[in-house]
């Protein structure tokens, strides 16, 4: 087996930027500023005015390593190949050469200018893909770190190196025009400023210079205390000011006028990558390694910049992962960074950020942004939601590693609730046990009640809404610490399991101090997982197993053995039809409860931490170790009819790619090359024809007008309806000028017409037909097997013709059965090439209708009309597997309508 039977590959979401720069370009079509961010293997554009998603591009075959852009192409860099691609997604030119990955790149007019890893600078001829100059430079002496373009130097480019030297050269000459001695500190940024012959220059140890380059004078420098300089930009709106950032998420604004700090601002809580101010604008573009990307504005009263737009996703890999919501377009997850976020399966623009958990969330906000928020809360291991009153109050209770403390959040409000619900017996007045912390929690259907379990064993429950203590089951519940907690639709019963493999049922309001049973499971248990609408609980072990509890009776009606990790999370499908589970062995399985096999298994590269499915069956959403997206598999079985058998559990499963950011559109860009090969200057126009069959498989229809066909066997009762009322008129008389015998009667003169003899017979030939037209057609292709010619014939001519035709085809219509044998071929051929699909079910209705009963006169016809029925059925089973598989389809994307 190639892969997973049930599930395929869809698309990655929650993914924003990485440690890449990005790039700016600007479109004049547009009027806008397009962003260019790096996304690992894939790049995304977005607009500088909304930040809307406008393209992601193909996967490359590696890591992309840097990113450039001019006004035509935007390059990528990945595994030692330069790529050039042309409105964001189609790929233009391929440039191949060097012996190791490009770390620089430099659009030069119609030149692109590389650097790579072994400190070898090419120049390429942009629409030839031709190397035009090579300079390979020796690291001891000079290893390239940074690369720019002064402007109105004409062929000349400014080299940085890792030594601290400046080299001023002329690529069309091959000559070194000037050195720069600046420092021995290693250089990592260059800008060119807006004045002419002065140059921005930043270094690792935090120095930051202006160099007149035609006098080789500093004109300023300062010193960045925050360490390396990472990037420079200088603002062109007006305003002398210069922007740098820097590793611990800081960006100082020099005013170069004062030569002081102007401000400074806490961007990113990573490394800022890019800065860049837009052109003629008071804005300024950050992104970060933080999988963040902002747009600010510098309209403060102190000439600042404050935040104007954000497009974000994780800082660190998500823990739990869920959908809200009954028409699956919502994924709530939590992650490492302790913050909670809103990821929508529809589009980007729709995602939204509720915060990150604070022990006092308006303290946060008023503490000073320059250092660490020391309030921030650990992260959020397990959470739980429902929609039942989440417009009146939160709905979403959290537990975080090591407290005791459990928050709510509302997704309504898009923030974190006020409540932090701790029992009476951990409040830090009367607390003596400082080691038990919260392991589980479930919310009721109700939205009203909370139950939260503890470490110590504690069974707690609180009003969601005011916080209030109401209950505590047992005392304590269990001996250990308490890992599962389930509650039934009707809040009529709660299920608590141990750690010491012990479950417990509990009355949810009265005699909560003693549970109605036990059950002892042998085995500790590692989590719980309900599916209400079916009164069905499953209950991993600790011993990898899955047990599936009918809550009802209170009896184990289905185990699972397979896993050989510890099991992560598991799901059930809507119908409860299917479990999926996944675990530390990098598998998710898929089991099939009514008959306890498992249908599906397959692996990935890490291990699943927490997966979901989706309300309406079409997603199954996934987290991953150490990966900070959000990864969505389609169920093939909403759309397909598949048939599944049972696997052996320990079988090694299949090896599966997780899927990519770009809708699993994984192509080979070496072949895309191949296909696309445009001359300079052209646009990307492919000029399609559409074929007469997409696919042989497909069911074609004709493009002839439904007037044509779709009446025939109503063509009697359209005569009869059309029948005029009015008697036939008197035919007028004969003409004058016809010659006339002169007499009392009137005789036409027949004296020049010549009488044959009496005795004469009509001699006719042997060959004689009385066949039409079409007639003798099907008579030729009895010998020749031309059908395709009787089709054409029919094709052009009317329904009435068509009727004739075929009413012609019987002995008493001038016909023989042989042409009506031939004419029921025709139409086998029309169905067995899925061509004039309707064309060939009109002609055989008006056929059987006109001369159904005289077809068992005949032995011949008789016998062949099975193949007929055999064409026609297969025929209809082709369009009806389509059709649904169509009806299919619309179903699910009417979930999206809104």
């Amino acid at each position: 087996m190639s892969g997973s039977r049930i599930f395929r590959r869809n698309r990655a979401v929650g993914y924003v930027s990485n440690n890449i720069p990005a790039v700016t370009r600007y479109v004049h079509r547009r009027k806008d500023n397009l962003i260019i961010t790096c996304i690992g293997r894939a790049f995304q554009v977005y607009t500088a005015g909304h930040f809307r998603l406008l393209h992601i591009s193909d996967v490359h075959p590696d890591e992309i390593t840097c990113l450039a852009a001019d006004k035509r192409y935007i390059f990528t860099a990945s595994d030692k190949a330069v790529y050039a691609w042309r409105s964001g997604k189609h790929l233009k030119h391929l440039y191949k050469g060097h012996d190791k990955d490009v770390h620089l790149l430099l659009p030069f007019r119609d030149h692109l200018i590389t650097v790579d890893e072994g400190n070898t600078l090419r120049v390429w001829s942009v629409v030839t893909e031709d190397i035009y100059l090579e300079i390979p430079f020796n690291e001891k002496e000079f290893k390239i770190s940074a690369m720019m373009h002064p402007p109105t130097y004409i062929n000349k480019i400014l080299l940085g190196s890792s030594q601290g030297t400046l080299q001023l050269w002329n690529i069309k000459d091959n000559k070194l025009v000037y050195t720069f001695n600046t420092g021995t500190c290693r250089v990592t940024a260059l800008e060119a400023a807006p004045v002419i012959d002065v140059a921005g220059i930043g270094f690792v140890d935090g120095r930051i210079v202006l160099l007149n380059m035609k006098y080789d004078e500093i004109i300023v420098e300062f010193k960045q205390e925050w360490g390396p300089v990472l990037q420079m930009s200088f603002r062109t709106d007006g305003n002398s000011i210069l922007a740098t950032t820097s590793t611990n998420g800081n960006v100082a604004f020099w005013n170069l006028e004062e030569r002081r700090v102007a401000s400074q601002l806490v961007a990113h809580h990573d490394n800022v990558t890019t800065a860049i101010c837009l052109p003629s604008e008071p804005l300024m573009l950050t992104t970060s390694p933080d999988n963040s990307m902002k747009l600010w504005i510098f309209d403060l009263p102190d000439g600042g910049a404050r935040l104007l737009r954000i497009r974000e996703g994780h800082s660190a890999p998500p823990l739990c992962i869920r959908f809200h919501g009954s028409k699956g377009e919502n994924i709530i997850s939590s992650g490492e960074d302790s913050s909670m976020r809103i990821f929508s399966t529809i589009s980007e623009t729709l995602n939204k950020s509720m915060g990150r958990a604070s022990y006092n969330r308006k303290a946060s906000k008023k503490k000073n942004k320059m250092q660490e928020d020391p309030l921030i809360m650990p992260p959020i291991l397990h959470f739980t939601t429902e929609t039942t009153r989440e417009k009146e109050w939160d709905n979403i209770a959290a537990i975080h590693a090591g407290l005791v403390q459990t928050t709510t959040w509302s997704f309504d409000k898009c923030r974190m609730g006020h409540l932090k619900l701790v029992p009476e017996k951990f409040h830090n007045k009367t607390r003596t046990d400082f080691i038990s912390e919260a392991t589980c929690v479930a919310l009721t259907h109700c939205g009203n009640f909370v139950i939260i379990g503890y470490s110590s064993g504690d069974v707690e429950r609180f009003n969601i809404q005011s916080g209030i203590h109401r209950a505590s089951y047992g005392k304590p519940a269990h001996k250990s610490a308490v890992r599962g907690i389930a509650c039934d639709n009707l809040n009529q019963m709660v299920i608590t399991g141990a750690s010491d493999g012990i479950l417990k049922f509990w009355n949810f309001r009265e005699n909560v101090s003693e549970p109605i049973s036990e059950m002892d499971l042998h085995q500790g248990v590692s989590m719980f997982h309900s599916h209400r609408e079916s009164a069905m609980l499953c209950i991993a072990l600790e011993d990898f197993t899955l047990n599936i509890l009918d809550c009802d009776t209170k009896t184990v009606v289905r185990k699972f053995v397979g896993h050989t990790g510890k099991i992560n999370d598991v799901t059930f499908s809507p119908d409860s039809r299917r479990l999926i589970s996944a675990a530390m062995d990098s598998t998710i399985k898929t089991w099939d409860i009514p008959s306890s096999y498992l249908i599906d298994h397959f692996k990935v590269e890490r291990p699943c931490v927490s997966l979901t499915m989706s309300p309406t069956g079409e997603f199954l959403a996934t987290a991953h170790v150490d990966y900070l997206g959000i990864y969505l598999w389609a169920n093939k079985m909403l759309f397909n009819q598949i048939s599944l058998r049972s696997i052996d559990p320990y079988e090694d499963a299949p090896y599966i790619d997780l899927p990519s950011h770009a809708r699993d559109q994984e192509a080979n860009i070496e072949d895309a090359m191949a296909e696309i090969n445009l001359g300079e200057g052209d646009e990307l126009t492919l000029k399609y024809e559409t074929p007469e069959q997409l696919d042989d498989e497909l069911v074609t229809m004709s493009d002839l007008a439904a007037s044509r066909w779709q009446n025939l066997l109503d063509l009697d009762i359209i005569k009869k309806r059309n029948k005029p009322k009015a008697p036939p008129k008197v035919p007028k008389q004969a003409p004058f000028f016809l010659p006339t015998v002169a007499g009392t009667e009137f005789q036409f003169d027949l004296s020049g017409v010549t009488q044959e003899d009496e005795n004469s017979r009509v001699l006719i030939p042997e060959n004689f037909s009385n066949l039409t037209i079409f007639g003798k057609m099907l008579q030729e292709a009895i010998n020749t097997g031309d059908h395709q010619s009787c089709v054409d014939h029919l094709k052009k001519v009317g329904p009435s013709m068509i009727d004739f035709e075929i009413k012609s085809l019987h002995p008493d219509g001038g016909g023989n059965y042989k042409i009506m044998l031939q004419f029921l071929r025709i139409i086998v051929f029309m169905l067995n090439t899925n061509k004039d699909f309707e064309l060939a079910q009109a002609y055989l209705s008006v056929f059987l209708k006109v001369h159904g009963r005289s077809l068992t006169e005949n032995n011949e016809i008789m016998d062949y009309l099975p193949e007929v029925q055999k064409a026609q059925n297969k025929s209809w089973d082709i369009l009806e597997e389509k059709l649904l598989y169509g009806l299919g389809v619309v179903s699910a994307l009417r979930n999206y309508v809104r």
